[in-house]
């Protein structure tokens, strides 16, 4: 008698998967480490590094967090027309292209942007945006709307009935309600972009202001592609990955539980709505902040889309190809390590989180290094890095349903004694299919935007799309980076599209 719930699906799969993520997280961590100068030390340039990242990174999730409160209270205490339609687009700068933003922030606060323009009708002398303040301000248009996602659900949470109790004590809603949501949201939050904001690599890269304004990714990107110094960037990768564990460790201790309690799903009906000008002036000056860059970027690139060079075209055709087979290898990955199932494959399935990319992208770099050209692999290892790294969100959205479609659906396959692949055809796939395509989508928009493993390993005939817009800014052609910006937000966005509609169509069949 068969003892298993469900049909016994191959577990290669499975392991040929979790054996690739080892690769390319321990595997080119291991290679990071062996190559590294322990005996030589650290010089007084890559501790400012070091100081420099922590610092941003501090500042960046603080201002994130602190100006996230006010417009999350504001969308929680309001309703007005197009209300849901801007908490959606809170969400659109998790996939747009890092790059993008970062020259939308340009035109507005750059050396020709429109502060400045402002600035000079007065006769004030114009103010740069490189440096420690430049790195902030990008990371603060990135991750506020997170912040604001996150508080924002907080604030959600608290039941219809908690209120409507402390209106008839004609209780104090702030210090009894708000502030330990507060206290159970705000620490973890802030920890998860500073996370986010040590990893920022393509930021510093363009934000940047010289050896003062440095983190430790851009120093092993230095170090590989300027000094060649492999040993050095060794070093330095391994201490981003200490440095990453740590935030990482950090975030999950203090993330915090509702202390709240459940209700009965009621709508919320708040009676302290005084003052509507403030809640309504901190909505608008946030989309002003997030939409006007973006506005920018299609002033900017419309009038020359059709003129560019045949390389930006070349390098989107490139793009298309790395994130297509990004977003296929990682929703294939996801679909065995769910089906395997089990804790190993939980702990495997979030080891990317802890990496970063050009840390992985180094140790990539050093072990192909002995044997092939860097650049004749450059496209390949970028496919697999991206994979890798989108793979804990495709995980997070294919492991539950797989799990549920075991628990309801394995006893009755077992008892039709399906094989192996007719299980998944028929029963898995079709059920999976949606959080599939939103899997897919979200891998695929990711590495359509990467700047990171392509810039250690792309020459000039494999750049990629980011890559291309990076260099026509350091060759100030701003109008031809502003149109392949808009060609690199127009695929991304379309890209995610065609999966997740593709996921979301005739799902139920």
């Amino acid at each position: 008698m068969a003892q298993r719930a469900v049909p016994v699906t191959a577990r290669w799969p499975g392991a040929l998967a979790g054996a690739l993520v080892l690769v390319l997280t321990i595997g080119t961590l291991g290679a990071v480490a062996w190559r590294a100068e322990w005996g030589g030390g650290l010089a007084p340039a890559d501790w400012a590094a070091i100081r420099f990242t922590i610092l941003q990174a501090l500042l960046s999730a603080a201002l994130s967090v602190l100006l996230a409160i006010p417009v999350a209270r504001a969308l929680a205490r309001r309703r007005f027309w197009g209300r849901q339609l801007l908490i959606t687009l809170l969400g659109a700068p998790f996939i747009l292209p890092v790059i993008v933003a970062v020259l939308g922030l340009l035109a507005i606060f750059g050396r020709s942007g429109i502060l400045n323009d402002g600035l000079g009708w007065f006769g004030v002398a114009p103010i740069s945006i490189f440096g420690l303040h430049g790195v902030v301000l990008a990371h603060v248009f990135f991750n506020m709307p997170l912040a604001v996602r996150f508080i924002l659900q907080g604030w959600l949470s608290i039941p219809a009935e908690r209120f409507r109790l402390a209106a008839s004590l004609n209780a104090p809603v702030g210090r009894l309600l708000e502030w330990p949501m507060l206290r159970a949201v705000v620490p973890s939050t802030f920890l998860v972009i500073f996370l986010i904001c040590l990893t920022s690599f393509a930021v510093a890269l363009t934000m940047g202001g010289g050896p003062r304004a440095t983190t430790v990714e851009l120093a092993i990107y230095q170090a590989v592609r300027f000094d060649f110094d492999l040993g050095r960037a060794a070093l330095l990768a391994c201490i981003q990955f200490v440095l990453c564990v740590v935030a990482a460790v950090l975030a999950w201790r203090v993330t915090g539980t509702d202390p709240i309690g459940a209700g009965l799903d009621r709508v919320v009906q708040r009676w302290d709505l005084a003052r509507p000008a403030v809640d309504f002036a901190a909505i608008g000056l946030a989309a002003l902040f997030l939409l006007l860059p973006l506005a920018m970027i299609l002033l900017r690139g419309l009038p020359g889309f059709l003129d560019m060079p045949p390389t930006v075209w070349a390098a989107a055709t490139r793009s298309i190809v790395v994130a297509f087979g990004s977003a296929a290898l990682c929703v294939l990955m996801a679909l065995a390590l769910a089906l395997r199932g089990g804790a190993m494959v939980s702990v495997i399935g979030v080891m990317p989180l802890a990496a970063s990319g050009l840390v992985v992208g180094t140790g990539a770099f050093l072990l192909v290094f002995p044997f092939v050209r860097p650049a004749d692999v450059a496209l390949l290892v970028t496919m697999l890095v991206n994979a890798t790294l989108a793979l804990p969100f495709a995980l997070r959205s294919v492991a539950p349903a797989v799990a549920q479609i075991k628990q309801d659906y394995g006893r009755l396959a077992l008892s039709l004694s399906m094989t192996r692949w007719s299980w998944v055809r028929l029963v898995v796939l079709p059920r999976v299919r949606r959080p599939l395509g939103f899997a897919a989508g979200l891998a695929a928009a990711l590495s359509m935007g990467d700047l990171g493993v392509i810039a250690l390993f792309a020459g000039q005939a494999e750049e990629t799309l980011p890559l291309a817009m990076y260099r026509l800014m350091g060759a100030y052609r701003m109008e031809t980076a502003a149109s392949a910006a808009l060609l690199l937000v127009g695929l991304s966005f379309t890209l995610f599209w065609l999966c997740d509609r593709w996921g979301r169509a005739d799902a139920d069949m």
